[in-house]
Order: structure tokens, then sequence, then C-alpha cells
């Protein structure tokens, strides 16, 4: 059973390898138009990935190939998990390549199916399956509003193949593509964890494995951006309706900035490495419906070149993403192969497991912390270019707009330097307990490490890689924006007259400027330094007890913005015989989930009220049901009748 297996990861791997070869022997091109020989509802199956899509599932699937050849540590010898991974690669593949809308519904659902299993196949026995009903119950209402959408685009364009939609679509009344465009939102928004969704996020990812974290965070986040963006830059026509792109985008734009602003204030509350980096997921997504939105903007004033760069820029930011977050879930496995919890603790581990996990989790946890030079600053720095190009809008309202959402943004932002620093700071170094040396394994630390190398060579190495989205640009805006994106080994947002950067050269220069404090430690050893003992109240307690908690890190957050988080804490007492003498105090803290306590719990509250009332339908008293029979045939009768 152990050998197949290791043989079903390997499988899996070398699938998501050959995979990530064929996307970039195929840019900057789309793969060839392939019609497969099945079809859906008499509706012929065709299969094609333009380059946005082999872009994002290129950089979706490197982290799945090592979490899929690490495989999941909570799944133990049940095969679910290969299985449900294998199902949900495959339904991330449909939503990238296929072609109408009927597949792409069985496509959608195959990736929720495959991501439930995925679960279910390792610790959900723990909530009953509770976090996986949860997920599926959610992303479920997002299926039904993407086959409205679905079915309203059939009504006005008289097919569901994604080329009849962008024909005829232009040509629909406006209040539809609206329609359609905000029911896609919604649908696609499931799986991005947008308000109200991003709350099945830290339940699904933390009763799972680092593994599932990484490829739900990759592929299949990037599967649902791409589609979102796919269906509204090229099903709805959306250049020929200017009052549809311009609410659709400040739809988008408050939805992302939203939805991002309280993604990561409740991801730098969380202690739990998997519940952390699953908030920190639904933030970075929500920038990218942001950029989404900038694009409809720039868009509905017939701004194409700026419509262009916020695209390329919501690209950029998932590329550097999916690598960063795949590297510190497998750093969370590890954490967990060391100590049996995923807790954020400190251990010390990056004195003790090597050079490697210490580069991975540096550079991840870098990037997504915005700090220069990987991948998650040039595409945070161009958010921010964008949002700045706001003052060409002829809107005032569309000019306001923006300036609000960099404001939200720049919030996100800085939570998130606070949370990765945490993460880091607490999570990975700090001086472990007396006698602890367990370090984290070392296939973790090289599949980390790698990935971290991927997230700056993605920041280096972009005046290469950016030329690789020009022909998806040029097909949906007639405009070469990403090539106009680079000047030399310049970063520019269109031109250089207005901002620029270079990752490239700031490689170059950091390192000299490591010379400072590599002097003052020279300096240091010719004076001697005076080392005092950390103030702890007066008394002289262990520098391990005096380290600073994730609890006290984060609680001045948490005092500030109580308005948002509704903090809750309580103590319990277990006594001895006599409640006289106290045994233990039992301390915790959390804080409020907004939309489960003023939206779902009173949605199921409801659903359970109305079930108990309807349960006298099982009565079984056969005269009742007869009697039930009897009225629906005179009922059935009058309105024949009528």
């Amino acid at each position: 059973m152990q050998v197949a297996h290791a043989v079903g990861r390997w499988l899996l791997a070398a699938g998501c390898v050959l995979a990530v070869a064929a996307c970039l022997a195929a840019l900057p091109n789309a793969t060839a138009h392939v019609a497969l020989p099945v079809a859906l509802a008499s509706q012929p199956v065709t299969f094609q990935i333009e380059p946005s899509g082999l872009w994002l599932m290129g950089f979706g699937l490197a982290p799945a190939a090592f979490a899929c050849w690490l495989g999941s540590p909570l799944a133990q010898r049940s095969g679910k998990w290969q299985a449900g991974a294998a199902l949900s690669l495959l339904g991330a593949l449909g939503v990238f390549g296929l072609q109408d809308g009927m597949s792409l519904l069985v496509a959608w659902e195959a990736m929720s199916l495959g991501g439930a299993l995925m679960l279910a196949g390792e610790d959900a026995q723990s909530t009953g399956g509770r976090s996986v009903l949860l997920m599926l119950s959610l992303l479920e209402v997002g299926a039904v509003a993407l086959v409205f959408a679905i079915v309203l685009l059939d009504r006005v364009t008289g097919g569901v193949g994604f080329d009849v939609f962008a024909a005829r679509a232009p040509h629909a009344s406006t209040a539809a593509i609206w329609l359609a465009g905000v029911a896609l939102l919604v649908g696609f928004g499931a799986k991005l964890g947008l308000v109200p969704f991003y709350e099945w996020f830290p339940r699904a990812y933390s009763s799972g494995s680092g593994a599932s974290g990484a490829v739900f965070s990759g592929v299949v986040l990037n599967a649902a951006y791409y589609a979102l963006s796919h269906s509204w830059n090229a099903w709805l026509g959306i250049g020929m309706h200017g009052n549809a792109a311009f609410g659709l985008g400040i739809l988008a734009l408050a939805t992302g900035v939203s939805s991002a602003v309280l993604a990561i204030l409740y991801a730098f509350q969380q202690d739990d490495w998997r519940t952390l980096l699953s908030y920190s997921s639904a933030e970075n997504a929500s920038v990218s419906v942001a950029m989404l939105g900038a694009t409809q903007l720039f868009r509905s004033s017939g701004l194409d070149d700026l419509a262009g760069l916020a695209w390329t820029v919501a690209l950029l930011h998932l590329a550097g993403h999916s690598l960063a977050k795949g590297a510190l879930f497998l750093v969370a496995d590890g954490v967990r192969a060391s100590t049996a919890r995923y807790d954020i603790i400190p251990r010390g581990w990056l004195r003790t497991s090597g050079f490697m996990l210490g580069l991975g989790a540096v550079f991840a946890a870098m990037s997504l912390a915005s700090v220069p030079p990987q991948a998650g600053f040039v595409s945070e720095w161009y958010v921010f270019q964008s949002v700045f190009q706001g003052f060409h809008l002829p809107s005032f309202t569309g000019r306001l707009v923006l300036v609000l959402a960099g404001a939200g943004l720049a919030l996100a932002a800085a939570v998130a330097l606070a949370t990765f620093v945490k993460l880091l700071g607490l999570g990975l170094l700090g001086i472990p307990d007396v006698g602890y040396v367990q370090p984290i394994p070392r296939r973790f630390a090289v599949a980390a490490g790698t990935l971290g190398l991927g997230v700056l060579a993605v920041a280096v190495g972009a005046p290469l890689w950016l030329d690789a989205l020009a022909g998806g640009a040029q097909a949906l805006f007639h405009a070469n924006s990403p090539q106009a994106m680079v000047s030399g080994w310049l970063l520019v947002p269109l031109t250089d007259k207005f901002a620029f950067i270079s990752p490239s050269k700031l490689v170059i220069a950091m390192p000299l400027l490591a010379l400072v404090p590599l002097a003052m430690l020279a300096l240091a050893k010719r004076y001697p330094v005076r080392r005092a003992p950390v103030w702890f109240g007066g008394t002289a307690d262990t520098d391990h007890d005096a380290m600073t908690t994730p609890l006290t890190f984060s609680n001045a957050m948490r005092t500030f913005y109580s308005f948002v988080y509704l903090p809750v804490t309580s103590t319990e007492r277990e006594h001895e015989q006599r409640e006289y003498f106290i045994k233990r105090l039992v301390f915790s803290h959390g804080v409020t989930d907004l939309f489960e306590r003023h939206l779902f719990q009173p949605i199921v509250r409801s659903v359970t009220s109305c079930a108990g009332k309807l349960r006298a339908l099982q009565s079984g008293n056969l005269n009742f049901y007869l009697a039930l029979i009897g009225g629906l045939l005179v009922a059935i009768l009058a309105l024949t009748l009528i």
C-alpha cells in the first residue's frame, strides 16, 4: 500500500512538472484549438488555453508539484487525498481550457469536489466534516450564480460557446450584461474568497494540510481568477458597454478592497500557520480582483493601455503569490512534521533546519509582505502605480473611487507586512524550548527553498517574463501594455516619465548595502559589546519566558480595530474537590467572524426552523398523505381548467 501511495504521489508530481513545461513551451502564444470527441447536450466540447491561462496555470502548478511529491502528512494511508488532488487538478485544467459554459460548469464542480475529497481524506474526522460542508455549501451558492449567468448569456446571445458570447454580447442590452457580470463575480468570487465567502477559507484550510493549501492557493485560486477575468473581458463584450464596464469596475474595486482589508486583518490575529496563510490567500486574490475593477474603469473610458496595465498587474501579482504561498504552506507541513502541530510558536527553526529552509521562508515572507526586491514588491508597486493613474479618468466618481481604493490597499499592505513579520519572527525564529532540537525535515526545506528562489526569479526576470503576456493583452485590449511596462531593465507603468524600479539592479545593489552591517560586526569584534537581560517586570526570568508571544504581538491591533474584530475572551476555572481550591485556569481568546455571526448563522437558524415545522410531513400517517395527494390533484385540475 505504501508503494502504491508513493507511486501515486510521484505520478501526480510528474504530471504537474510536465504541465509546467508545456505552459513554458506554448507561451507567449495560446495552445492549439482542439475539438474533443465528446459533446454535452449536442454542444461540441473544444479546448484551448489562452496565454494568460497558461501563465496562471504554470505558476500555480509549480508549488502543486512539490505538494504532490511530498504528499499530505494528514492523509496517512488513505488514497482519498491523491484522488482528490488529481480530480481538482483535472477540473482546474478544464476551467483554464474548456470553451463553452456547460463544460466549464462540469469542470468547476469537479474542482470543488476534488478539494472536498482532499480534505475528507485528511483530518475531517476532527470537525465532523463541518468545514468541508461549509466550503461546499458556499461554493454551491457560487455555482448557482454561475448557472444563472450562463443561462442568461445563452438567452441573450443564442448559444453557450464562449465565441458566441464574445460575438453577440456587444449587441445585448446593458442591463443584461450588468446582471451577468454581477452573477459571474459572485460565482467565481466564491472560490476567490471575496466577502462574505472568505470565511470558508480558514475552516477548510485548517482542516487539511499545507499540501492541500498549496494546491488551493495556487492552481484552484488561479483558475478561479482566470475564469472571472476572462469572462468579464472576453465574454461580455464589455468594450461596447461603457456604463456596464464602469459599474462593474466600481463594484469589483469596492468588493476587492474591502475583502482584502478584512481578510488581512483577520490573518494578523491567527495563531495557526494554515489559517493565517488562508486568510492571506483571500487577501491576495482580492487585490487581483481590485485590479480587475480598475481594468474595467479604464476600459469604460477608452483607456485601453491603462486597462492592459491593470490586467497585467493582476496576473503578475498572482504569479508571485502562488510561489510564495506554496513555499510557506510546505514550511507549515515541515513544522507539523517536527512538532505534530501547526501552531505559530518560537522554535528557532531557521537556526536548526538549514540554509534552504531559511532562504525559501524568508524570500516567500518578504514577497507576501511586499519587501524589495521580491515578486510581491514588484506587483504591489505596480498595483499602486495603476491606481495613481486614475487622474486620466474623465469621471470624478471614477477618480474618487481609485483614490479610496488606493487608501484601502495601502492599509492592507501595511497589515500584511506586520502579519508576515509575526509569522517569520514568531513562527520560525525565537528561542526553542530547553532540550528541543528536532529540525524540520530536509525534504520540506528543499521544496521551500526552490520555490523561494522562484519568487526572486519572478521579480528579477520580470523584464523578460512580461513579454509572455503581450499576446493576451493585444487580443483583449488591442494594446501592448506588457511590453510598455519594460524599459531596458527598468519596470515602468507604461512610461519612465511617471515612475520606475529595477529589481534586477536591486539584486546587485542590496548585497553591496550589506557591507554596512558587516562593517559594524567587524567593529563590534574590536570593541566589547555590553549585553543585558531583557526587562521582565523586575523578575529574573529566562529569555525564553520573556519572549513576545503571538497574543501580545497582535493584541494592540486587536484593541485598535476592536470594532471590526469584536474580540471575545473567556476564563474557565477547574477546581479540586472543593470550589475554594483552583486547580487550573484556562484562558481563551478569539475574534468574531462577522459574516458567520450576522449572515450565516441567521440563515442556518431559519432553515432549521423551517425544517422543524415541515417535519410534520414525515408523520407516517397514511390519511395525511392521502389528503395531501388529493389536495395536489384538486390543484392540478383547477390549474388545468383555468
